[in-house]
């Protein structure tokens, strides 16, 4: 692969992992979603112009993002997987979302552009089971009268490391197909039976680029930043729906944050006829008593210039931001639940 290829979000990811490694006593470090690595990176870079306050992230998947918080050695961790209540009470944690993006079958089909094919959640799961083997299959033929599908053999690529995008599609299959939750099931970590495992978001876009006849699962900004063709997935409420900030508003339209116990919301196979289905939000974890307090209130610093002045940059990585009052009451929860004096 050339650098100019995937040059945008490698470097993204690079700042993710190795970026502001000045270290201080109270700088900010944070771990895990690959998922939400685009927008905190491009939040860190432009907050720091802004503060002079640096931040450390890694990123390493939702796994990663909760172990190392639960181990104390970040200043939070970050998950597309919410934690329920009782893990996080367990762990002394404090949980908030950031913002709200999706997860989107990208392929590399010859002749199949961004949107050029249908597929709809059960093909999805037959074809991450290993039962559906060549793209010119009857079932993906069925939902693509008119699309020439090559004789191809199928090769789906998964997630390797412990990731938040895996949660977001195991736990939508497992919505839509009770074959692929009966032998799959939904989680951060899954034994996919067939296919390439690869690290991290970026990791698997790279291995769909380069390998024909491939699938896999990456958040829209690694397809768009990559001009990665994609397939169009048949919603909940029988469309056939495309990825965009729009379509993964219309699956949060639903949801009462207020109402959220803890901010525990999945927001995978929504109804609504322009809902993308494998909708998500990606959120953070901290702890209520925390080590470093100085650390954990500049965090807080950095997310709330997120929230009210990151917009923009969200916007040109196709995320969607939380409403005004969600931010208030997110807010609120810091101020209640976080002691950083």
């Amino acid at each position: 692969m050339t650098l100019t290829k995937f040059s945008r979000l490698a470097v993204v990811a690079a700042l993710g992992v190795a970026a502001f490694q000045v270290a201080k006593a109270d700088q900010i470090t944070g771990a895990g979603s690959t998922f939400g690595t685009p927008i905190y990176s491009a939040w860190a870079a432009a907050y720091q112009k802004v503060s002079g306050n640096a931040l450390n992230y890694q990123s390493i998947g939702s796994g990663g993002g909760i172990a190392q918080i639960k181990a104390n050695t970040v200043t939070f961790g970050a998950s597309d997987m919410p934690l329920t209540p009782k893990e996080l009470a367990a762990a002394d944690l404090v949980q908030f979302p950031t913002v709200i993006g999706g997860a989107i079958p990208s392929v590399n089909i010859p002749g199949i552009g961004p949107g050029g094919m249908t597929l709809d959640g059960a093909t999805i799961a037959k074809i991450y089971i290993g039962e559906i083997k060549n793209w010119n299959d009857p079932a993906i033929a069925k939902l693509n009268p008119g699309v020439k599908l090559p004789n191809l053999a199928i090769i789906p690529v998964h997630r390797a490391d412990g990731s938040g995008t895996t949660f977001i599609w195991t736990d939508y299959l497992s919505k839509v197909s009770p074959e692929f939750k009966t032998k799959i099931g939904e989680g951060t970590s899954v034994n996919f039976p067939v296919g390439i495992g690869a690290k991290g978001n970026e990791g698997v876009a790279a291995n769909v680029l380069n390998t024909k006849g491939a699938i896999g699962y990456v958040e829209y900004a690694y397809v768009t930043q990559n001009k990665m063709a994609y397939a169009k997935v048949i919603n909940a409420a029988g469309k056939a729906a495309s990825p965009s900030a729009a379509a993964f508003q219309a699956a949060a339209a639903n949801v009462d944050w207020s109402k959220s116990d803890h901010y525990y919301v999945i927001l995978t196979n929504e109804p609504g006829a322009t809902t993308w289905p494998i909708t998500g939000a990606t959120f953070i974890l901290m702890h209520g008593t925390p080590k470093d307090k100085k650390a954990s209130e500049q965090a807080l610093k950095y997310f709330d210039w997120g929230y009210h002045h990151g917009g923009d940059i969200a916007k040109k990585l196709f995320y969607v931001m939380l409403p005004p009052v969600t931010v208030k009451q997110i807010e609120a929860t810091w101020a209640a639940d976080i002691h950083t004096k």
